[in-house]
């Protein structure tokens, strides 16, 4: 993965002043890259008994998708609220100052199944913890999680109980 860490690239001060931005495109435009990260993910969870692969709006959708076919699983996806088309479900998660609010449609995991939550980035924990109430509330398993990205110094894992976490790189 070190070449992976070394293509991803900081932009400072995005989306606003004194966020420091870990920007995945240029991973992402190079396929040799790209390959790795969905390879490095699948030979993690491809023996596992996944079922459903649920990705997180909207880098997380350029990591699940490719990962679903991968291992062979089928995929759903959270979103911000009002942008799903069917009958959905939602939950609401705090922020460092306010709340936000994550959907899945009702039929998007079934009782039983496995699902891996899938992110380009872990950093708090707060949006992945939010993802996987909304997929127990459905009655799937939360097997794990899968993150290309750990801001380790944030703490998010720690916010994800007892569950599998891979990340493909910590800083």
């Amino acid at each position: 993965m070190d070449a992976v860490r070394a293509a991803i690239r900081d932009v400072p001060d995005f989306p606003k002043k004194g966020i420091l931005f870990k920007d995945l495109t240029p991973v992402l435009a190079a396929p040799a890259l790209f390959r790795q990260v969905i390879d490095g993910f699948a030979a993690r969870w491809r023996d596992e008994g996944i079922a459903r692969i649920v990705s997180v709006e909207s880098r997380g959708f350029l990591f699940g998708a490719p990962l679903a076919y991968a291992i062979d699983a089928g995929l759903g996806i959270v979103r911000k609220p009002g942008k799903l088309p069917y009958q959905t479900v939602r939950e609401s998660y705090d922020l460092e100052y306010g709340q936000d609010s994550l959907e899945l449609h009702i039929d998007a995991v079934s009782s039983g199944e496995r699902v891996l939550i899938v992110d380009d980035l872990l950093a708090t924990g707060g949006t992945a913890g939010a993802a996987a109430r909304l997929v127990e509330r459905q009655g799937g398993t939360v097997a794990g999680f899968a993150f290309v990205v750990e801001l380790g110094f944030l703490g998010g894992r720690d916010r994800l109980g007892d569950r599998a976490v891979q990340s493909l790189i910590t800083y």
